[in-house]
């Protein structure tokens, strides 16, 4: 019974020792980590790279932006905001004629954040697009909650939305489209073909 008993042991210990060398083997042999570069893009994922071309500018968005697709986006607001003229303050303060307004002033006394008040200024249509896209890092401490607005189509519609509330502030042209690349070329060369040659005889004296 002894001698079973120490041969079942022994067989035991043996496989004990060669799953535990064959744990180490495979973590020598496999990384765990994320490769760099990835060799296949993964959607939604940061590969690290220097991201996607820019898009349309803000004076473009605002040129081209749909006041009712911006209500809409507003919907995401009204739980702390009125935007109604002699709305009252809320959660956040009422927002009636606030583009173009002075940053964290008035709106009937309300307690604003030490961190928006310290940024200043006015709220201007660059200043509304940093804001509605990320509230802590424009004003950074600040006691706003939301996350932001990732499209910056979205964020153009809601302040072409605000803008309509009270502030009616003329809205900017759409920036110029840039010049093609091949077109410009084509003018380069067609200029050099107009420039006319220097004569020979002059071409020696200079």
């Amino acid at each position: 019974m002894s001698d079973r008993f120490n041969t079942i042991a022994g067989w035991a210990l043996f496989a004990g020792v060669i799953a535990l060398g064959a744990g180490i083997v495979s973590n020598k042999m496999f990384h765990q980590g994320r490769p760099d570069p990835m060799a296949f893009a993964i959607e939604g994922v940061d590969s690290g790279g220097d991201g996607a071309a820019a898009g349309p500018s803000l004076n473009t968005l605002l040129a081209t932006a749909d006041v009712a697709a911006g209500e809409k986006v507003f919907a995401k607001c009204i739980a702390c905001h009125t935007i109604n003229q002699g709305g009252s303050n809320g959660i956040g303060p009422n927002l009636w004629e606030t583009v173009g307004d002075a940053i964290a002033v008035g709106k009937a006394g309300f307690a604003f954040s030490d961190a928006l008040k310290k940024v200043g200024g006015t709220w201007t249509f660059e200043a509304l697009d940093h804001w509605l896209a990320s509230p802590r890092t424009f004003a950074p401490g600040t006691k706003m909650s939301f996350a932001g607005l990732s499209k910056p189509e979205d964020r153009a519609n809601i302040i072409a939305y605000m803008n309509a509330q009270g502030s009616n502030l003329p809205l900017p042209a759409a920036d110029a489209a840039p010049e093609p690349a091949a077109e410009a070329d084509a003018d380069a060369d067609n200029a050099a073909e107009e420039t006319p040659e220097a004569p020979a005889e002059e071409a020696a004296a200079e």
